[in-house]
């Protein structure tokens, strides 16, 4: 007798889920034309970013200032090697 009445709660159970859903779907065309006449408009918080997320954006950020360390590292060696051939070219004279 207990396994009917477990039965009966999951239909009652998947009833109540299928009822919300349809009430919710229904509904829907009325509470947007109420949001419209009021002057609401849909706001959506903007969900936090996950744990994935941060991290990438971190790892984004490192990767654009390593970058720039590696293009001001090239930019010096270039100017400390133009001036050692500037000295050679200037003493060969």
């Amino acid at each position: 007798m207990s396994k009917h009445f477990e039965d009966a709660r999951y239909y009652l159970g998947r009833a109540t889920e299928h009822a919300k859903a349809g009430v919710a779907e229904e509904l829907e065309p009325v509470e947007t034309r109420v949001k419209e006449l009021v002057g609401r408009e849909d706001e959506e918080p903007e969900p936090e970013p996950s744990r994935l997320d941060k991290l990438q954006a971190d790892l984004k950020r490192i990767e654009e200032r390593a970058e720039g360390e590696a293009r001001e590292a090239v930019a010096s060696a270039r100017e400390r090697v133009a001036e050692y051939r500037g000295k050679d070219a200037a003493a060969a004279e």
